[in-house]
């Protein structure tokens, strides 16, 4: 079972700067990063910068198609407004069917604000115990949402890029 995991932090740069950790645990093999993306959002800029992890992923990677989707609905599509509204809504649907629900969006938005970063990471086989331990003193805070195989299938199905 594959876990969407955002790691939240206070400062713009944070996400950037924990992905040194993140790539020493796949390392350790206490994690499997099959797919993420890094978004920083300056003070006072008027949307967040977003970065597909292409380095770090497999062959079965979902790619830049799958972060652009999801990362427009989460930071753009709300800018964009009332002319888009009920296409937003079809299109969040959309992810509720990978596993994705309208919570998860609303929580990830309401969260990741000017002045902060995440770091989105489509992993398996996680040491939870281990990993939290590597982000203490990050102030970051964990957001992930599970999803089932079905889901996963059906995500890797729709995104997946190179196959």
């Amino acid at each position: 079972m594959a876990t969407l995991t955002v790691w939240r932090f206070p400062t713009a740069s944070g996400a950037d700067e924990a992905l040194d950790t993140l790539k020493r645990l796949q390392r350790q093999e206490l994690i499997k990063v099959q797919d993420g993306a890094v978004v920083s959002w300056p003070e006072g800029a008027r949307k967040p910068k977003t970065r597909h992890l292409s380095d770090m992923t497999g062959m079965c990677a979902l790619g830049g198609a799958f972060w652009g989707f999801l990362l427009g609905m989460i930071f753009f599509v709300p800018v964009l407004g009332m002319a888009v509204g009920a296409a937003s809504g079809a299109l969040g649907g959309h992810l509720a069917n990978f596993g994705i629900d309208d919570a998860f969006i609303k929580q990830v938005r309401e969260k990741v604000t000017p002045g902060s970063s995440a770091l989105f990471a489509l992993t398996t086989d996680a040491v939870l115990d281990r990993i939290r331990a590597e982000f203490e003193g990050w102030h970051a805070e964990l957001l992930e949402t599970n999803l089932s195989a079905d889901e996963e299938a059906r995500l890797r199905e729709a995104f997946t890029e190179g196959e």
